[in-house]
């Protein structure tokens, strides 16, 4: 029989201090451009290797892992921070205790809690893996009657095989989440970083050494060169990624559990107030039904984030799907490197600093004396710092869109090539310059959403969801089929798709704060918008790169290339001065 551990209520809300927030996004930034740099580095090497159709079809795969890894844990991985951040003022009270026993008991079963919820998104995990990959096979099936000896870059050689990689890679990353979820909860940092640092490491090692293997191989038998074993070193790598973060996340976690009385396995719980307070007494129900409630919105949004990918794959050719991977891995480089880890410290912050606010609002409606006056200064502390990334999102795309369109082209023919240079990758990637100020707005617009919306306005931004994936389609059909845009038209549904979700998040965020008597926008002028010299002097430089950079063709060599992205830097320093 499992053993049990005596639970009580979550751990305590307090708001986090401003400080250890900002070191917990800055390490997550660091971590993000070492192991962002790493990827960078192997993928070139890599796309000298690559055909558009090759990455095009990897581009697929890696959707499917990332689709079975979001519909596995999204949902309950937001729940389980904000379930984890409240706690009402009896319950601290009942944790106090001379020695301090209470509260670290409460601790431990708080975290077991979590441990044991993180076990759902195992079994869902498998369950995903399985429908999507089905679905997948039959896709591929319907393309091809052989499994594995597709002779085209459309159907590459051991397609079926990395298929069933990727789905082993999924599951295995998920068996770290017991461990990560806990860590999450105690804002271990330094853990996740140590993870993703060996994890990336050793996705590169594999990644590249099956290439250059089968390169030389095939070099050896006579066959040409070349990358002749298809997508299997992307399957490989990844294998390699889940293995890496499951041993790390296993290490950390099993240390925090021996020093804090619980365990990584799953145990029964025991609720101090009601019986049916635990499913099984194993899953606490609140988080179970707060998580279930976010599903549908999770569904959603991963079809809305990874919306371009299907819609691609359904109006055009693998040689697009290519060109517009390669322009979304460059473009969304910064996405990944500074937005996404911005974007989740402000969700966990946002969390915690309004969790008690967020609890006591949904019990009852009443707000008296200090505590009203309390809950207005957190309130008016939140919308400052979330003015504050706002503004500075603002003031980051006045200089990409003013620099970013010109430089794309030569930094494109540096890094890859004159092998993508007919492709029209460099005018994909210079149009979705103009996009990357809309993902980096609605990245911290959606956390703050998902950290203070209730069950109802959860449901609620689903359906709007819903009307703007509609819209997305549409758009995408105009910009694909009718005015046959190829990638570049994906860029542009996408940025349609992107403005409609921004406006929705900003209308909840100003009802929200005026909810609670605080005004979010107040003087739009001189609260988020920049100001006008600093647009005037954008417009002044990208003027001036127009005019006096003259562009470079992409088959052009290195030296060209390099000239010009210097001639593009100096003229962006006074601006830059001038900003």
């Amino acid at each position: 029989m499992a053993n049990k551990v005596q639970s009580s209520d979550p751990p305590s809300a307090t708001a986090p201090a401003a400080p250890s927030a900002v070191r917990g996004a800055s390490l997550l930034i660091a971590l993000q451009i070492a192991s962002r740099a790493a990827t960078f580095i192997a993928n070139q090497l890599l796309l000298r290797f690559l055909t558009a159709q090759l990455l095009g079809v990897a581009t697929q795969l890696e959707v499917y892992y990332l689709s079975v890894l979001f519909f596995a844990r999204e949902s309950l991985r937001v729940a389980i921070q904000r379930q984890g951040g409240r706690e009402t003022k009896d319950d601290s009270e009942k944790k106090e205790d001379k020695d301090g026993k209470a509260k670290k008991s409460s601790s431990a079963s708080s975290s077991q809690s979590a441990v044991n919820l993180a076990y759902v998104s195992i079994l869902l995990g498998v369950l995903v893996a399985l429908l999507l990959g089905q679905l997948y096979l039959t896709s591929i099936n319907n393309t091809t009657g052989d499994d594995d000896s597709g002779d085209d870059d459309s159907n590459p050689p051991f397609l079926v095989t990395s298929l069933y990689l990727y789905a082993i890679a999924s599951a295995v990353e998920l068996l770290s989440e017991p461990a990560f979820v806990v860590l999450q909860l105690r804002l271990q940092f330094g853990a996740r970083a140590a993870a993703e640092s060996v994890a990336t490491v050793l996705r590169c090692a594999t990644t590249l050494g099956a290439a250059v293997l089968s390169t030389r191989l095939a070099s050896a038998s006579g066959s040409g060169t070349g990358l002749d074993i298809g997508v299997l070193p992307f399957a490989l790598g990844q294998l390699a990624y889940g293995v890496g973060l499951l041993a790390v996340y296993v290490w950390f976690g099993t240390g925090l559990a021996r020093r804090d009385g619980f365990s990584l396995l799953p145990k029964r719980l025991l609720s101090n107030t009601k019986k049916d307070d635990y499913a099984l007494q194993l899953f606490d129900r609140p988080t179970l039904h707060l998580a279930s409630s976010m599903s549908v919105q999770s569904i959603v949004k991963h079809v809305l984030t990874q919306g371009d990918t299907f819609l691609v794959s359904i109006l055009s050719t693998t040689t697009t799907q290519g060109v517009y991977a390669l322009a979304n891995n460059y473009g969304g480089l910064a996405a990944r490197l500074l937005f996404q880890p911005i974007e989740e410290s402000s969700r966990s912050y946002f969390s915690r600093l309004l969790a008690d606010d967020s609890a006591s609002r949904s019990e009852t409606g009443k707000k008296t004396g200090a505590k009203e006056k309390s809950e207005n200064t957190t309130a008016s502390r939140a919308a400052r710092d979330l003015q504050t990334l706002l503004k500075l999102y603002v003031l980051l795309s006045l200089v990409v869109t003013a620099i970013g369109p010109a430089a794309a082209a030569p930094f494109l023919g540096l890094v890859t090539g004159p092998r993508w240079a007919a492709s029209g990758a460099a005018a994909t990637l210079a149009a979705y310059v103009w996009y990357i100020p809309l993902l980096a707005i609605n990245g911290v617009a959606e956390a703050f959403v998902a950290s203070v919306a209730t069950e109802t306005q959860v449901y609620r931004q689903s359906v709007w969801m819903g009307g703007f994936s509609a819209v997305f389609a549409a758009a995408g059909y105009v910009c694909l089929r009718v005015l046959d845009g190829g990638a570049i038209g994906l860029v542009a549904a996408n940025g349609i798709n992107m403005a409609c979700r921004i406006v929705w998040c900003l209308v909840f965020i100003r009802d929200y704060f005026a909810s609670r008597d605080v005004s979010f926008f107040g003087d739009a002028a001189s609260t988020l918008m920049p100001h006008p010299l600093a647009v005037l002097a954008a417009v002044v430089t990208s003027t001036a790169v127009r005019r006096l950079v003259p562009a470079v063709s992409a088959f052009a060599g290195p030296v060209a290339q390099i000239t010009q992205l210097v001639k593009i830097a100096i003229l962006a320093v006074p601006f830059l001065l001038a900003v």
